[in-house]
C-alpha cells in the first residue's frame, strides 16, 4: 500500500509539472504572437518637401503616437515624396496600394487625387487640402460618402488680403502668384480675389505650370503690382526663396498663405499650424485604425481660426523699408 501511494504521489507531481510545463508554453506563445505580431502598414504620400507639408506630416506620426500608434511599434509607415511630380504621385499610389496599406495619408490636393483615383476601398486620410468637395475627394466636405476624409487646410484669405491692406496701405494693385495645375490654389485665390474686391484693390493673375518659370513670372509682375499674394499654393511654396529674392529685389514685399513661406522669404501672414493639422488627422487615423468610424461618416475638419498665427519677416521688411504697424 505504502508503495502505491508513493507511485501515486510521484505520478500526480508528475502530471502537474507537465501542466505547468504546457501552461507555461501557452502563455509563452501569446506573447511571442503578440511580439512578432505584423504592425499595421501605413501609407504616406507627400506631394512634395517643404515646410508646411513637413510639419504637417510630424504633427500626423506624434497626433498617431499620442493615441497609442507608434510608428516601428504597433505600426509601420511608408512614407514616399513624389517631389512636386504628378506622375511620381501615381506612380506611389500604386505602391502603397500594391503593398496592402491598411490606410493611407496623402499630403496636397494632387497627392490625394492620385490615390483616390486609384482605390476606392483602402481608408484615406488627407490633409493640406483646401477644399477637398470641390477637388472631387468627397461627395460633401460634412458628409463625405466616400473612403476619403481628413482635414483641410483652408487659411483666412480675407484676413490675409486685411493683413496686406494694413501692411501696404498705399498698395493699388495686387499681384495674384500661384500655380495653374493646383486647384487649391485656384480656391484659395477665387477667395482673396473676392477679398480684393471689397477693399476696392485690382489684382492680376501670374500663373506659373512648373517651378522653372517662377522666377520669370514673379519678375513679369514687378512693375505692374505693389504686393504679390500668394496662397498655399505647393509649387510657390517650394519655390518661395526665389520668389522672395525677385520681389525683395523689385521692392515688393509678399504676403504669403502659411509661416513656412515666411521663413522662406516672404513678408507675412496670418495662417494655419500645420503641425497641429497633421495632429489633427492623427487622431482621426486612430478612430479608423481601431475600428470606431468609417472615412465615409468623417466630416472634413477645419482648425480653428482663432487659432491661426500672425508671422512677419522682420528682415524682409527691413529690406523693403517697410514699418510694420504697432497694431500688428
Amino acid at each position: 500500500m505504502k508503495k502505491v501511494a508513493i507511485l501515486m504521489l510521484c505520478a500526480a507531481a508528475i502530471f502537474s509539472l507537465a501542466g505547468c510545463k504546457r501552461a507555461g508554453k501557452a502563455g509563452e506563445t501569446a506573447v511571442s504572437k503578440k511580439a512578432s505580431g505584423k504592425a499595421v502598414r501605413i501609407g504616406v504620400i507627400q506631394l512634395v518637401e517643404h515646410a508646411a507639408l513637413d510639419a504637417n506630416y510630424k504633427g500626423f506620426v506624434d497626433g498617431l503616437a499620442e493615441e497609442g500608434f507608434v510608428n516601428g511599434e504597433n505600426i509601420k509607415i511608408d512614407y514616399q515624396n513624389a517631389q512636386g511630380e504628378q506622375a511620381n504621385c501615381v506612380t506611389i499610389a500604386e505602391k502603397l496600394i500594391n503593398s496592402k496599406s491598411k490606410l493611407i495619408f496623402a499630403i496636397a490636393t494632387p497627392a490625394a487625387q492620385a490615390v483616390a483615383n486609384l482605390t476606392k476601398d483602402i481608408p484615406i486620410l488627407v490633409s493640406s487640402v483646401t477644399d477637398p468637395e470641390s477637388a472631387k475627394l468627397v461627395l460633401k466636405n460634412t458628409n463625405p460618402g466616400t473612403n476619403v476624409s481628413g482635414t483641410s487646410d483652408l487659411t483666412p484669405c480675407e484676413k490675409q488680403i486685411d493683413l496686406l491692406r494694413k501692411i501696404c496701405p498705399n498698395a493699388t494693385t495686387v499681384g495674384m502668384l500661384y500655380s495653374s495645375n493646383e486647384q487649391n490654389s485656384y480656391f484659395q485665390i477665387a477667395l482673396a480675389k473676392a477679398a480684393c474686391d471689397k477693399l476696392g484693390l485690382k489684382y492680376i493673375d501670374g500663373t506659373v505650370s512648373n517651378s522653372n518659370e517662377i522666377q520669370q513670372v514673379t519678375q513679369s509682375l514687378c512693375g505692374k503690382v505693389d504686393v504679390i499674394y500668394t496662397p498655399t499654393d505647393n509649387m510657390i511654396a517650394a519655390g518661395m526663396s526665389l520668389v522672395s529674392q525677385v520681389a525683395t529685389e523689385n521692392k515688393i514685399p509678399t504676403i504669403v498663405g502659411e509661416q513656412g513661406m515666411v521663413e522662406a522669404g516672404g513678408l507675412a501672414t496670418y495662417g494655419i499650424n500645420y503641425y497641429e493639422l497633421g495632429k489633427q488627422t492623427g487622431a482621426m487615423a486612430a478612430k479608423i485604425l481601431r475600428g470606431e468610424a468609417k472615412p465615409a461618416d468623417m466630416p472634413i475638419q477645419y482648425m480653428d481660426p482663432d487659432k491661426c498665427e500672425l508671422a512677419i519677416n522682420e528682415e524682409i521688411a527691413e529690406k523693403l523699408g517697410i514699418t510694420i504697424p504697432d497694431s500688428l
